[in-house]
């Protein structure tokens, strides 16, 4: 795990491997400043006869060029680790949105959109802060806890068994804080999910929530979530904030023991065994030693933090794609004939029944087909195996008279062109939303004019029977649509989805439920503009309606994964009794259709 996160840190490797060595310098000049010190107390300024000047002058000069080297070295350290740390959070965050680019829908589904955006924002900025306290504060610490030791030792090791003493009470201290303050910590980040997808529900349906006055409700279901993640939060500083007393009274323990060891043995020996200013650099280097221990609890606290990020963030960057390219993939698509035979399918390959169950339907190229069922029949799932927006479990589906598996993802689904039951337009101009339809392996796409685009957006809007609406804009095509459609009816946004579809000038064109919102008039336009303008398209109309579906070429009557029967209207109304009593309740005395108006 630890090793796929660091893969990423790519082009700012340099500024890893100088971060760290910049940090050794800054302590080894740390580390040389002390043992100056007592040189210069004791042959300095305890020399005999008055002490010696030029020795204060000489190690003096040499204390601060030290300081300043240390200086310099830290700077160029924070500099550097600031460096790498936020390059490989970019990286991170550009490697898992790409991934999540090549993930199937049934990739997707085991992730929750919450919990994507968390791991996108929270758990990179976790693994961000503690790559940068690990290339500073790692090398650092360690380094200045030895180097200290070893001079310590070097000065007097009798003193220096102190420190080593408080060293290994203080890691065992802190190995018992870190194992159980990290289980609480992985329980952390699930909550951030729940959170997450509270504020995005409420964001996403305010105007739900606010047509049925449920204000007080989501605030309650918001601080829920909120205190969960306070309540663990609190569980694990209050175990955190035992390092600080701890760290204290150890720190508070070494300098008196020191103090009173080393004071009677400068007492009792008259300075030869230690001496003054030895005194003062094993002081020194015990606050250097107890610094870096507090430096080692706060990296192995945020490192703790982070591994559970880590975990949530190797997940996803691990998450290999359900479907994937063949070896030599089929380039090109000859017509938009479609054949499922034997297709069997289910979302999880655990299940014990599947979602469709032996379909067995050709269908020809330019052949105009109507698919109509009740809700939960599978009619959805039918038509997303056709542009491999999921694999079929049993059986195969033929396009152009080839396997879809056989073909490259992105040439097969160019020449399918899918208007999903859930219509989303993206924040932009009505311009832009449609160019999304432009092919990208279309050759000529790098050297389109904004004129040629306008006229093909044009053309699309005229065939799905928008055109009218968006002339009367005051800026046409120029208009802004904002996020998420809000600023366009139902049905506009409908007929704009279906003219984005239709700029790709597909071999099969699948509109799911996608004219639920508009009236049957402008409907039927739609689709009589279908029949005149792209006959050679293969059309697949998925509807709730009987009106939307009775003029295709054939009808196909879906019934709990299976098809029920295939037929023209009058067949269907002869032979198929769900499809008779759909009929009937759609156009008995009872039924109500709307005229063309305003949608």
């Amino acid at each position: 795990m630890i090793r796929k996160i660091l893969s990423y840190v790519k082009e700012y490797k340099a500024a890893s491997i100088v971060t760290p060595c910049f940090m050794i310098l800054e302590v080894i000049m740390e580390m040389i400043v002390p043992y100056l010190m007592g040189i210069l107390v004791d042959d300095g300024i305890n020399a005999e006869g008055g002490g010696n000047l030029g020795v204060i002058l000489l190690v003096g000069g040499f204390m601060i060029v030290a300081a300043l080297v240390g200086l310099f070295a830290g700077i160029m350290g924070g500099k550097y680790g600031a460096k790498a740390s936020t390059g490989l959070a970019k990286n991170l965050r550009q490697g898992m949105f790409e991934k999540i680019q090549t993930f199937s829908f049934s990739n997707i589904d085991r992730f929750s959109t919450a919990g994507l955006v968390t791991r996108l924002t929270t758990d990179v900025t976790n693994v961000q802060n503690a790559y940068q306290m690990a290339l500073r504060m790692c090398m650092r610490a360690p380094a200045s806890l030895v180097i200290a030791l070893v001079m310590s030792f070097i000065i007097s090791p009798k003193i220096a068994l102190i420190y080593l003493g408080a060293t290994v009470f203080l890691a065992i201290v802190l190995s018992i804080l870190i194992s159980k303050t990290t289980k609480v910590f992985s329980q952390a980040f699930p909550k951030y999910d729940e959170l997450n997808a509270s504020v995005q529900e409420n964001v996403s349906g305010i105007r739900v929530v606010k047509a049925f006055v449920r204000e007080d409700h989501e605030v309650k279901k918001f601080k829920k979530a909120s205190a969960a993640i306070r309540k663990i939060f609190t569980k694990a500083e209050l175990l955190i904030s035992i390092n600080n007393p701890v760290m204290n009274i150890t720190s508070y323990t070494c300098i008196l023991l020191v103090s009173w060891v080393g004071a009677n043995m400068i007492v009792n020996s008259g300075q030869t065994e230690l001496q003054t200013g030895d005194l003062i650099s094993l002081l020194s280097y015990c606050m250097s030693i107890l610094f870096s221990l507090m430096m080692v609890s706060m990296v192995f606290v945020m490192m703790t933090m982070s591994l559970a990020s880590m975990r949530r963030i190797g997940e996803v960057l691990s998450e290999e794609p359900d479907i994937t390219n063949p070896e030599n993939p089929v380039m090109e698509i000859p017509d938009g004939s479609i054949s499922f035979n034997g297709v069997s399918f289910k979302y999880d390959k655990q299940a014990q029944e599947n979602i469709l169950d032996d379909i067995n339907v050709s269908i020809k190229a330019g052949e105009t087909v109507g698919i109509i069922g009740g809700t939960g029949s599978g009619k959805t799932t039918l038509v997303s195996l056709i542009s491999r927006l999921y694999d079929v479990s049993d059986g195969s589906v033929l396009v152009g008279g080839r396997d879809v598996r056989e073909y490259d993802i992105e040439t097969l689904r160019d020449e399918v062109s899918v208007v999903l039951q859930k219509n989303v337009l993206f924040s932009g101009s009505i311009t832009e939303n449609l160019s999304w339809g432009i092919r990208r392996s279309r050759p000529d796409r790098d050297t389109l004019t904004d004129e040629q685009i306008l006229e093909e957006c044009k053309r699309a809007c005229k065939l799905a029977c928008i055109d009218d609406f968006v002339d009367s804009l005051p800026d046409g095509y120029n208009t802004r649509i904002e996020q998420g459609g809000t600023n366009v009816s139902g049905g506009q946004k409908q007929r704009l989805c279906i003219a984005r579809a239709l700029v790709k000038k597909p071999k099969i064109l699948v509109l799911d439920d996608s004219t639920s919102a508009v009236d049957t008039a402008t409907d039927a336009a739609i689709r009589n503009a279908f029949a005149n303008e792209i006959p050679d398209t293969t059309k697949i109309i998925i509807s709730q309606r009987i009106m939307s579906v009775c003029h295709a070429d054939r009808i196909i009557v879906m019934d709990d994964g299976r098809v029920s029967g295939i037929g023209t209207h009058d067949e269907l109304l002869k032979n198929n009794e769900i499809y008779k009593d759909i009929y009937e309740s759609q156009t008995g005395a009872d039924a109500d259709f709307d005229e063309r108006g305003k949608d």
